[in-house]
C-alpha cells in the first residue's frame, strides 16, 4: 500500500478516537460536576437506570445477556441504563431492520424456484428432518440437490480455486467479506476481476467498515469504484457511541454467475493464505458449491446488498437456469443458511444445537473462540455424558488475549463432562466446522461466541451425506497430531486467575 493510504488510515483512526474520547469527556463532566444542571441530570439518569433494570429483567433475552446488563446498571447506576438504551434503541437500526425485512420477503420466493425436495431429503436423513424443516419452512432456506461440494482445507486451497472459477465467469461475480486488506491475495483477485469486467462481467464488492477499519483507507470504496467495480460499505462506522456498530457483516461469500459459490472462514487478506505469519500458522477452511445451492448463497448476498443500498432489483434475471434445469449431479443434500441479528431467530445457534443433539457416535468441532451460553454448554456436556465422542479444537496462539482467557475458562467444565479439548499448536485455528457421525457437517462463518451467534450477520452451509462430510472429518483428524490435548492439570490455576475468568464470563456477551 502506498504511503498516502497509510497516512489516510492513521488520521482516520486518530480522529475517530478523539471524537469518541470527546463524547466520553462531555458525559463525565455532566455526571460529576456539582452544578444544578448536573444534579438534575444525575437524578434523571438514575431513574432511567432503575426503569431499564426492571425492563431488562422482564424481556425474553438470553440469561447471560440479562445478567450482563443488570450487572452494568448495578456497577454504573448513573449511566448504565442510558448505555442500554443507546445500545438497543436507535432510529437508524430500526430503519435498517424494516428495510431488511422487506428485502427478505421480496427475495424469499426466489430461494425455491422449483418444487421442494424436503420430503425426499427427510426420508433419506430422518435424524436431521427437524433441522431441514426448521431451515426451509421457518428460516426460509431450502434443501438443495443438484449440487457438488468441495471442501477446501486451507486459505491457500481456497485462493487457488477462487482464481480458477473467476476465470470462468460469464455474467457476474459478487464478493462479500468482513475483512479486505491490500496484499497478494486481494490485489490478485481484484486484478483478475478487473480483467473480467473488460469482458462484460459485472462485479459487486461489499465489505464491512469496522472489519476493514484497520486495514483499508477511508476512501477505499471510491478507489474501487474508480476501477469500475460496484462497491458497498456495510454499516459505515460513525464515531458516535452507538450499538449499531455491533451489528457487523461477518459473512464471506463469493458467487460466480450464481452457479458456483464459496463460503467459510476465509477473508481476503494475506494472513489467511500464510503469506506472512500473524499469529503463527493460520488454519482455516471453506467450501465451494457448484449447482443449486450456489444460487442460495447468491441470494443471501443480494439480501444484504439490496438492503444496504435501499433498492430492489430484478434478481430473478440473475437466476442461472432460467432456460433449462440445473444438470449438476447431486452429491448428497446441501442447505445454505444465513443468520441476522435484527430478527428473533438465532439460526446459526439452532444449526449447531441440532447437530449436537443428534450426534450418536462422534462430534468434532473447529472454532477460534469458545465463549458460549448455557444452552450450548449444556448440549455439549450432555452429548459427552451420553457417550458421544466430543472433541473441540481451538487455537493455541491467540489473537485477542482476553477472549482467549475467556475461552479457556470453559475448558475445566467441559473436560469434567467428558469433552476432549485440543489447542492447535502451530498457530491460530480460524476454521468453523462441525461434523458428526459421517452423515452431517456444517462449514461457515459463525464462531462459537456471542458476537457471531447473536450480533453479527453470518452464513454457512449444512451438508447431508455429501462426500465433503468425510473430507471435513478427515481434515479434523489430520489436525489432531499437531494439537496439544488439554488435561485437567492444564486447567489448574490460582484462585485469583479463576475469579478473573469468572468476571470475564459475565462480560462474554460483549466479546
Amino acid at each position: 500500500m502506498k504511503q498516502t493510504p497509510i497516512r489516510s488510515m492513521f488520521w482516520r483512526r486518530t480522529i475517530v478516537i478523539l471524537l469518541i474520547l470527546g463524547q466520553l469527556f462531555v458525559m463525565a463532566y455532566y455526571l460529576y460536576s456539582r452544578s444544578q444542571a448536573s444534579q438534575f441530570i444525575n437524578g434523571a439518569l438514575l431513574l432511567i437506570s432503575i426503569i431499564v433494570a426492571f425492563y431488562v429483567g422482564s424481556r425474553q433475552y438470553k440469561l447471560a445477556y440479562k445478567m450482563l446488563w443488570i450487572t452494568i446498571i448495578l456497577i454504573f447506576p448513573l449511566f448504565g441504563g442510558s448505555f442500554y438504551l443507546i445500545f438497543n434503541y436507535q432510529i437508524m437500526s430500526r430503519s435498517f431492520q424494516k428495510n431488511l425485512k422487506t428485502t427478505k420477503q421480496f427475495l424469499r420466493p426466489l430461494f425455491l424456484p422449483s418444487k421442494s425436495i424436503l420430503p425426499f431429503a427427510c426420508k433419506q436423513f430422518p435424524n436431521y428432518a427437524p433441522q431441514m424443516h426448521y431451515l426451509e419452512n421457518h428460516a426460509g432456506f431450502p434443501v438443495c440437490e443438484h449440487t457438488t461440494v468441495e471442501f477446501l482445507d486451507s486459505g491457500e486451497a481456497f485462493f487457488s480455486r477462487v482464481l480458477q472459477e473467476i476465470d470462468k465467469a460469464e455474467r457476474y461475480v459478487f464478493v462479500e467479506s468482513f475483512i479486505l486488506e491490500e496484499g497478494r491475495m486481494l490485489n490478485t483477485i481484484l486484478d483478475k476481476l478487473e480483467s473480467k469486467m473488460k469482458e462484460g462481467v459485472q462485479v459487486r464488492i461489499m465489505y464491512d467498515d469496522i472489519g476493514c477499519f484497520l486495514t483499508l483507507p477511508k476512501n477505499y470504496r471510491q478507489i474501487l469504484i474508480g476501477r469500475g467495480f460496484q462497491c458497498t460499505v456495510f454499516n459505515p462506522f460513525i464515531p458516535v457511541l452507538s450499538t449499531l456498530q455491533n451489528n457487523r457483516d461477518h459473512r464471506k461469500i463469493i458467487s460466480i454467475d450464481g452457479k458456483t459459490a464459496f463460503t467459510g472462514g476465509i477473508n481476503l487478506a494475506d494472513e489467511y493464505i500464510n503469506e506472512y505469519e500473524k499469529y503463527g500458522h493460520w488454519r482455516d477452511s471453506a467450501v465451494m458449491l457448484k449447482g443449486e445451492a450456489a444460487w442460495s448463497l447468491t441470494l443471501i448476498f443480494l439480501q444484504l446488498w439490496s438492503s444496504s443500498n435501499r433498492q430492489q432489483e430484478n434478481c430473478r434475471a440473475l437466476y442461472p437456469w432460467e432456460n433449462g434445469p440445473c444438470l449438476v449431479t447431486s452429491d448428497g443434500y446441501v442447505q445454505p443458511y444465513a443468520d441476522s441479528p435484527v430478527d428473533d431467530e438465532n439460526v446459526g445457534e439452532q444449526v449447531y444445537i441440532q447437530i449436537i443433539n443428534n450426534a450418536k457416535n462422534y462430534l468434532y468441532i473447529n472454532t477460534p473462540y469458545l465463549i458460549i451460553d448455557d444452552n450450548l454448554l449444556s448440549a455439549l456436556k450432555l452429548a459427552a455424558k451420553s457417550g458421544v465422542d466430543v472433541r473441540i479444537v481451538t487455537p493455541h496462539v491467540w489473537d485477542k488475549r482476553l477472549v482467549h482467557i475467556t475461552t479457556r475458562s470453559y475448558y475445566r467444565e467441559l473436560i469434567a463432562a467428558g469433552v476432549k479439548i485440543y489447542e492447535y499448536s502451530r498457530g491460530f485455528n480460524h476454521s468453523k466446522t462441525f461434523v458428526s457421525d459421517d452423515r452431517v457437517a456444517t462449514v461457515g462463518t459463525t464462531n462459537l461466541d456471542y458476537r457471531s451467534l447473536y450480533l453479527h450477520f453470518e452464513c454457512g452451509t449444512v451438508l447431508y451425506g455429501s462426500k465433503a462430510v468425510m473430507e471435513v472429518k478427515e481434515d479434523f483428524l489430520r489436525t489432531l497430531p499437531i494439537c496439544q490435548e488439554i488435561t485437567p492439570t492444564d486447567c489448574k490455576s490460582s484462585a485469583f486467575a479463576r475469579m478473573f475468568q469468572e468476571v470475564l464470563r459475565i462480560f462474554a456477551p460483549l466479546m
